[in-house]
């Protein structure tokens, strides 16, 4: 089973993450912003992973740390149920709507951290969720879990656009973790 438990304690965040790749879509998810456990648990939903994140911080200062974390977390989470990557497709992409918006994510988990993301927002906020952390989020999974990713989403309405970006990067990863051979998809032999 391509499954992992990790955890992060530090004086601003308490997170646990529990990740399995092959599951059914089971999200038990509690981080204190609503909005964000929306978009975790239409994560799990879409990549059809079961996915338990019970994350606690320091709220009262504002979002970035918790959300930060999680990432972190997450990021740490993917990589270690990927092993040695034998046998997946490596490459993942997917385009999503939701109503106007528009996302597309494309990634490589050839163990080569990047983020490349185009997403602007109209709001501070989308719930108590910083919009800014979008961003934040991603890079910080991305760097976690060795992964090139481009994450590019347009439309008005920003509870929409970060929605499909989720989404995106749900149907993007589970493409990539597909096993689909035996082999590392790598002309170096690793990935």
């Amino acid at each position: 089973m391509r499954k992992a438990n990790i955890s992060r304690k530090t004086s601003e965040t308490d997170i646990s993450v529990e990740l399995e790749l092959d599951g059914e879509g089971i999200a038990d998810i509690s981080t204190g912003v609503g909005f964000f456990d929306h978009m975790l648990t239409a994560f799990t939903k879409h990549g059809n992973f079961n996915l338990t994140v019970k994350a606690t911080g320091d709220l009262v200062v504002d979002d970035h740390h918790l959300i930060e974390d999680t990432g972190i977390v997450l990021g740490q989470a993917i990589a270690e149920t990927l092993a040695d990557k034998a046998g997946i497709a490596r490459f993942g992409e997917a385009r999503i709507p939701m109503d106007e918006a528009l996302a597309s994510v494309a990634l490589d988990l050839g163990g080569r951290s990047y983020l490349v993301m185009n997403a602007e927002f109209k709001a501070p906020k989308v719930g108590e969720f910083s919009t800014q952390m979008v961003v934040h989020f991603f890079e910080a999974v991305a760097q976690n879990s060795k992964t090139n990713m481009h994450a590019h989403v347009y439309g008005d309405n920003d509870h929409h656009k970060i929605e499909a970006l989720f989404k995106a990067f749900a149907y993007a990863l589970r493409r990539a973790t597909v096993i689909e051979g035996k082999g590392i998809k790598s002309t170096k032999g690793v990935l």
